[in-house]
C-alpha cells in the first residue's frame, strides 16, 4: 500500500503481522528492557522492514536507533520513515540524492475517539471534512486527517529538528487520493528554496488508512 503512494526512487517494505520479524540488534535490545511484549513485537517488525529496504538500496543492515524526539537515525545518505499500527508495519527509504525527506503513516480505518478531532484540526479543516464526508461517506475523514498530520510531522522534523503542532499545518484533501499541507509557520529550506507546503497521497484498504509525503530536492 505504501509503495503505490511514493515515487519510484523510494524503496518501501511492509508487513502484515509480526511473526517474521528479525531479532533486534543488541543496541536495539538495550532500549527494550522495560518494554511490554506488544511494543517489542512492533519495534522488531518495523525495523525488519527498514533493514530489508536498506538491503534493496545496497546498504548493509544495521541498528536503527532513536535520535532527537524519537525520530529514527538513518545511515548517512539515506532518508526514511517508519509506521506501525495493529498488525501492520512499513518502512520507506530513499537516497538523499533523490529526495529531501519522507513521511509515512498508517492508521486503523475507523473513526477517531470522541473529542479528538477538535484537538487536531483547524476550523477550516473540520468544515472541509464535513463536505468530503457527504461526497465519500465510506472514508473516515477524521482519521485520515490525523494520519496526514502524522506524515507531515515525519517529513518536517528531519528538515528542521523542530516540533510542529497539529494546528501549524492546514491540510486540504481531494476525494481521489491526494492532499496538500500548507505550513502555517516558516517552512524548512531545501536547497535554495523555502518550502511552504507538502504534497501527499492517501489510500485505504485492508482495514487501514495510509498517507505518504515525499519532499523533492527542487
Amino acid at each position: 500500500m505504501i509503495e503505490e503512494l511514493l515515487p519510484e526512487t523510494v524503496v518501501a517494505v511492509e508487513a502484515y503481522g509480526h511473526e517474521d520479524a528479525d531479532t533486534p540488534f543488541p543496541e536495539e535490545e538495550a532500549l527494550l528492557t522495560r518494554a511490554v511484549a506488544k511494543r517489542r513485537r512492533e519495534f522488531a517488525a518495523v525495523r525488519s522492514c527498514a533493514r530489508r529496504a536498506m538491503e534493496k538500496l545496497g546498504v548493509p543492515p544495521q541498528p536503527i536507533l532513536p535520535g532527537e524526539r524519537g525520530a529514527p537515525r538513518w545511515p548517512a545518505g539515506l532518508a526514511g520513515s517508519m509506521t506501525h499500527c495493529d498488525d501492520y508495519c512499513a518502512a520507506a527509504l530513499v537516497r538523499t540524492t533523490d529526495l529531501a525527506s519522507l513521511g509515512i503513516d498508517a492508521e486503523t480505518h475507523g473513526p477517531l475517539p470522541e473529542g479528538v478531532l477538535p484537538s487536531v484540526s483547524l476550523p477550516a479543516e473540520a468544515d472541509r471534512l464535513r463536505g468530503l464526508a457527504a461526497e465519500r461517506p465510506d472514508i473516515h475523514w477524521d482519521r485520515l486527517l490525523f494520519s496526514a498530520k502524522e506524515s507531515v510531522y515525519k517529513a518536517w522534523f528531519p528538515l528542521t529538528g523542530k516540533w510542529l503542532d497539529f494546528m501549524e499545518a492546514d491540510i486540504e484533501f481531494t476525494a481521489d487520493g491526494t492532499f496538500r499541507a500548507t505550513l502555517l509557520v516558516p517552512g524548512p529550506r531545501v536547497g535554495t528554496r523555502r518550502v511552504g507546503h507538502f504534497d501527499g497521497r492517501w489510500t485505504t484498504g485492508r482495514g487501514l488508512i495510509v498517507t505518504a509525503i515525499a519532499v523533492p530536492l527542487t
